[in-house]
């Protein structure tokens, strides 16, 4: 729903309202009166301007030549469709790369519904014509239309003529005077003289007929990808030691960091590329847990693979570039240098401490050798906590169960947890006082541990509601401590005894 001037109307249908008569640019009002229980949700402009500039970018990996359709925003003839967005990919020359034209739309078309889009794809010689072709000529039955390259511009108008004018990309005012004259098809209006059509509806209903037909020249306007933030130096002499190339890649680093402050960027990978010259190439990758333009933390991180760059016969060129990039807005400091008490600072500067450390322990350990827990809403124990990356701000696309998001954190009151939770759990033999009561003793890895005091029974169901779990049988669980100390928590399923965790 959208507003239009004085009114609200419907700016997009999904199928089921198109199945009961309604359609885009309908008002509210109306389409109340015509479905009461109609479901509506207020139209997210910046939204939908933002998920299309990603679709945008995703569409490169078919053609460097993509734009944005400037009637993609429910305005015009796009109304009779939907109002849905559009792009324009210009493939000549790259169809060939997917397996041929068919094959490409294909993929695409596949990929998208994968993503959770829709796709109406039309294939033509020129833009007005692939316009036409996707957004009146296909549909649910036949979401994918192309004609045939070098078809020529007789089959273009055939492929043409059955579609209404609003196929042209014509504005509200001449498809009405189009309709008074009774031109209800392309073909309609292609029988027209020139001179009587320009005089009686305008010069842009022929300009936009001769654009689709090929008659008119259309260029396109893609949006250029941004380029890759990297600095590169060359050398008179090569390079012949390690401190020289630490020396110089220091610099790099400098000068890396001032051009990501100026786009506002930060880095989450570093990559060096070292030219000798013999012509082989040296490489070093280095990642960050969060963005990152400060060069000493950065040259922290670099320096325990430097020995990678090794310079061989010398290295003549070096290469340092910022593959993956996150916004970072830059940080207020004093203008003394003292550190700032305020909570908010201190909880800043708490967190990038706590990032270099990451970094420092993933330079040494390895990547993902770093990771927290995180509460997923799960019955079982074993089941209620995942690792995720130190500071990923992880997007939910579906709830874990049917109507049961995942928690925002853990719970504060539920009885204790043991800090260690085994792999799996492990079958233990026990010995208790009757079948009901705790155990008095328990036999774990070939050791026999006698128990001093023990808590319980926890009573778990099993999650009647999940599938995967209904099945499982109720456990019993107990906190054990024996003789030495030792702090363990075990449960009963059934006549079974397992060890699932330790306390600290």
């Amino acid at each position: 729903m959208a507003q239009e001037g004085q009114r609200q109307v419907l700016s997009a249908v999904d199928p089921a309202a198109l199945a009961l008569g309604l359609a885009p640019g309908q008002p509210l009002a109306a389409a109340r009166a015509q479905v009461p229980d109609l479901k509506i949700a207020s139209r997210q402009c910046d939204a939908e301007a933002h998920r299309l500039a990603r679709i945008e970018a995703w569409c490169q990996r078919y053609t460097p030549w993509v734009a944005a359709d400037p009637l993609g925003d429910g305005s015009s003839g796009s109304l009779a469709f939907g109002g849905g967005a559009g792009l324009y990919l210009d493939v000549t020359g790259c169809a060939h790369l997917c397996g041929g034209e068919a094959a490409l739309m294909a993929d695409m078309r596949r990929r998208l519904g994968a993503l959770g889009h829709a796709a109406r794809i039309g294939l033509a010689a020129t833009p007005g014509a692939a316009w036409a072709l996707a957004r009146f000529a296909t549909g649910p039955e036949r979401p994918v239309l192309a004609l045939e390259s070098g078809a020529g511009q007789e089959a273009e108008a055939a492929a043409l003529d059955p579609l209404p004018p609003a196929a042209l990309r014509l504005n509200p005012e001449a498809l009405r005077l189009l309709a008074n004259l009774g031109v209800t098809r392309i073909a309609d209006l292609r029988r027209l003289p020139a001179a009587s059509l320009t005089a009686r509806v305008g010069s842009e209903t022929l300009y936009r007929l001769r654009q689709a037909l090929g008659s008119q020249d259309e260029p396109l306007s893609p949006k250029a990808p941004e380029s890759l933030p990297w600095v590169r130096q060359a050398f008179a002499e090569p390079l012949l030691t390690p401190e020289a190339v630490a020396a110089v890649l220091d610099r790099l680093l400098t000068a890396l960091s001032v051009e990501l402050e100026r786009r506002g960027l930060g880095a989450r990978r570093l990559e060096v590329i070292g030219h000798r010259v013999d012509g082989s190439q040296v490489r070093l990758a280095v990642g960050t847990s969060r963005p990152s333009r400060d060069p000493a933390h950065l040259s922290r991180l670099a320096a325990p693979q430097r020995d990678l760059l090794d310079p061989g016969y010398g290295l003549e060129v070096l290469t340092l570039s910022a593959p993956f990039c996150e916004p970072l807005q830059a940080s207020q400091v004093t203008a003394s240098g003292m550190q700032d008490t305020s909570s908010a600072r201190d909880s800043t500067a708490a967190v990038a401490d706590l990032a270099a450390l990451v970094d420092r322990l993933q330079s040494r350990l390895g990547p993902g050798s770093v990771a927290r827990p995180r509460a997923r809403a799960r019955h079982r124990p074993e089941r209620a906590v995942a690792h995720a990356t130190p500071f990923a701000q992880e997007r939910r696309r579906r709830p874990a169960l049917a109507g049961q998001a995942e928690p925002e954190s853990w719970p504060d009151e539920q009885p204790p947890r043991p800090l260690l939770l085994l792999p799996r759990p492990e079958p233990i033999s026990v010995m208790a006082l009757l079948p009901d009561h705790p155990p008095r003793r328990v036999e774990w890895r070939r050791e026999r541990l006698e128990i001093a005091r023990a808590e319980g029974p926890e009573r778990l169901e099993s999650a009647w509601w999940d599938p995967a779990e209904a099945q499982e049988p109720a456990r019993d669980y107990y906190r054990l401590e024996t003789g030495d100390g030792r702090r363990l928590w075990v449960y009963r399923a059934a006549q079974d005894w397992f060890l699932q965790g330790m306390f600290a």
